[in-house]
């Protein structure tokens, strides 16, 4: 069975960090695509950051400030973010398939809260 687990949301003030980590079972992250999507109340699902092959995808809004990893021998993805705003306040979500925009495994999610 496919599981991934988010951990490492909070409440933190504007300028602050939080590092997001998502650990996968029963699948393997390694020659697959990872992602971070954030949903905010009343907004649509966006894609905040994905890595693949070495590659990493950042949307505008957090270039510079999110920083997507992964530990392989731990199965384990990550995203920094440094330089938090109220605005990248919402339910992170670790994702994962053979698609970046497209993922096949969701993590069930973690909250973001920037506070001003």
């Amino acid at each position: 069975q496919v599981q991934l687990v988010e951990s490492g949301g909070g409440s933190v003030q504007a300028g602050g960090s939080l590092r997001l980590s998502c650990a996968a079972s029963g699948y393997t992250i390694n020659g697959n695509c990872v992602s971070w999507f954030r949903q905010a109340p009343g907004k649509e699902r966006e894609r905040v950051a994905s890595m693949y092959a070495g590659f990493r995808y950042y949307d505008d809004f957090v270039k510079g400030r999110f920083t997507i990893s992964q530990d392989n021998a731990k199965n384990t993805v990550h995203l920094q973010m440094n330089s938090l705003k109220p605005e990248d306040s919402a339910m992170y979500y670790c994702a994962a398939g053979a698609q970046c925009a497209t993922p096949d495994a969701w993590g069930q999610g973690t909250q973001v809260t920037v506070s001003p």
